[in-house]
C-alpha cells in the first residue's frame, strides 16, 4: 500500500530556500518537509543542489534566503542544543589520521552529554577487526563506515547521510542499510542523499528528485515510478536510428526518450513491444546494435523529466 507519513511534527521544514555561489544558483527556492520517523531521500545528479541543501539544513552553510526549521528549532535560536540532537555523515569526512578507530569514536562520543556505547556502534558498523587500526590505514569503504559510526555514537534523533555508501562493496552497503533501518525502527529520522536507486527504493519512505536547485518530483518511490505510466523500459540502438514516429506507433509504448544514440521506451508489455520493434527494424533495413530491458526505476523517471541520468555530472 502507498506510504503516507502520519500527521505529526515535522523533523525538517524549509521554505523558499536559496543559495548562490557567484552566478551559480545552487538552491533556487526549494521547499521541503520531512516528517519525524521517516527516511526521506534527496535524489539528483551532481550539481543539482543536494549537498548544498543538506549543508544548510545541518547548519554548516548559511542560506541566502528562505526559512529553515530543524526539530522545531532554527539555527539562530537553538544552534548549540540542536547540534547535540543530530548525527551527520558528510560525503567526505576529514578524520585525524593518527587516531585509531576506537579513539576516534571515543572522541566523538565525548562531544555529546549522552549517547551510545562506542563498542555497540563498532559492532553495528562491522569495524570490530579494525578497532585498533589507525584511520590513515583504513580503506575508503572502512573510512565511510567509520564516518557513519561517528554520526551515530551521539544517539541522534535526526541522521543526515550524504551519499553514505559511496565506495562500499555490495555486502558492506547492505550492512549499512540494515543499520539505517534499525535506526528508523527505533524512531529516528533520516535525510539521505544517494546515487544508488536500489538504496533509495529500499530505504526511503518518500523521495524528492532535485534538479537545478528545485524539487521537480516528490512522492513515494512507487508513486514516482508510476508516473512513467508503464512498468518496463526497453533500451536499444539501431543503425540507422528508427524514426520517432515509428517508435511511438509500436504497440504497448507509453513514452519514448532519446538519450544520445540510445532510445528508451516505457512499455506496458515487453511480450507485445519487443517483437514489434524487431519486425519494424527489419522492415526498415536497420541493424539492431543493442537491446536491453529492465523494470522501471526512479532513474528512468529522472531521465523522462530531465533528459539526463542521475549519475551525470
Amino acid at each position: 500500500m502507498p506510504y503516507h507519513p502520519p500527521v505529526r511534527e515535522a523533523a525538517i521544514r524549509c521554505r523558499g530556500l536559496r543559495k548562490s555561489y557567484g552566478d551559480v544558483r545552487a538552491v533556487d527556492g526549494l521547499d521541503l518537509e520531512v516528517a519525524r520517523g521517516e527516511c526521506f531521500g534527496l535524489l539528483g545528479p551532481n550539481g543539482a543542489g543536494k549537498t548544498t541543501t543538506i549543508e544548510i539544513l545541518e547548519g554548516l552553510t548559511g542560506a541566502d534566503g528562505g526559512e529553515v526549521e530543524v526539530l522545531g528549532s532554527t539555527w539562530h535560536d537553538g544552534g548549540s542544543r540542536l547540534r547535540e540532537r543530530l548525527g551527520i555523515s558528510l560525503q567526505e569526512t576529514q578524520l585525524a589520521e593518527k587516531l585509531t578507530v576506537e579513539e576516534t569514536l571515543l572522541l566523538f562520543r565525548s562531544f555529546y552529554p549522552q549517547g551510545r556505547d562506542p563498542e555497540e556502534v563498532v559492532a553495528a558498523l562491522s569495524l570490530g577487526e579494525k578497532r585498533h587500526a589507525r584511520v590513515g590505514k583504513l580503506s575508503g569503504g572502512q573510512r565511510q563506515r567509520l564516518a557513519v559510526a561517528c554520526a551515530l555514537v551521539g544517539d541522534p534523533e535526526l541522521l543526515f547521510l550524504d551519499e553514505p555508501t559511496t565506495g562500499l562493496d555490495p555486502q558492506s552497503r547492505r550492512e549499512l542499510w540494515a543499520v539505517v533501518e534499525r535506526f528508523k525502527a527505533s524512531g529516528g529520522t533520516v535525510l539521505l542523499t544517494t546515487h544508488y536507486m536500489e538504496e533509495a527504493e529500499r530505504l526511503c519512505d518518500r523521495v524528492a528528485i532535485v534538479d537545478h536547485g528545485r524539487v521537480i518530483a516528490l512522492g513515494t518511490p512507487d508513486e514516482l515510478v508510476a508516473r512513467l505510466h508503464a512498468p518496463h523500459v526497453l533500451e536499444f540502438q539501431t543503425d540507422p536510428p528508427l524514426p520517432p514516429s515509428l517508435l511511438r506507433s509500436l504497440p504497448g509504448v507509453a513514452e519514448e526518450h532519446v538519450n544520445g544514440s540510445s532510445t528508451a521506451l516505457a512499455v506496458r508489455s515487453l511480450a507485445e513491444t519487443v517483437p514489434a520493434l524487431l519486425a519494424s527494424a527489419d522492415a526498415a533495413g536497420a541493424r539492431l546494435v543493442s537491446l536491453a530491458t529492465h523494470r522501471a526505476t526512479l532513474e528512468d523517471l529522472f531521465v523522462a523529466l530531465t533528459g539526463r541520468h542521475l549519475r551525470d555530472a
